[in-house]
């Protein structure tokens, strides 16, 4: 049983699966964020490649516990994956991931062009992380 994550931005979608088990994420390639019809196809990719089996799809929701028109876009692509997909979506409060994302990577020393290039993946794993965690308690 393996599970996507997705951090979902308006330029890149970064990905992140779990390994078999269900206990670590790790970080997979971005995809552009252009049409959403070859957002769809490339999340269909990944999933048939890896098996997947449950999604899991960031929610930025507001620091306040608002949700903004992003969090309504990303609720809105949730039932279009999982058409798509044919597996189960799920949404995760993704609240500073990607201010977490960025410590991690700051103190791993990357470059600021590198942090750029790793962010979405490095935040999707986080949020696939916290998300497998919250399921084993």
């Amino acid at each position: 049983m393996r599970v996507l994550g997705i951090d979902y931005g308006e330029k890149r979608i970064g990905l992140a699966v779990s390994d078999p088990m269900g206990w670590t994420a790790q970080g997979l390639e971005t995809l552009a964020n252009t049409k959403k019809s070859a957002v769809l196809e490339g999340l269909k990719k990944v999933a048939l490649e890896y098996g997947v089996t449950e999604v899991v799809i960031g929610l930025p929701i507001n620091m306040n516990g608002t949700h903004g028109p992003k969090a309504k876009e990303v609720l809105e692509l949730v039932p279009k994956i999982e058409a798509a997909l044919g597996v189960p979506v799920s949404t995760w409060d993704e609240r500073l991931s990607s201010r977490e994302a960025t410590r991690f990577m700051i103190e791993g020393g990357l470059s600021r062009r590198r942090q750029r290039e790793t962010s979405d993946r490095v935040a999707a794993t986080l949020i696939l992380q916290t998300y497998l965690e919250s399921k084993r308690r």
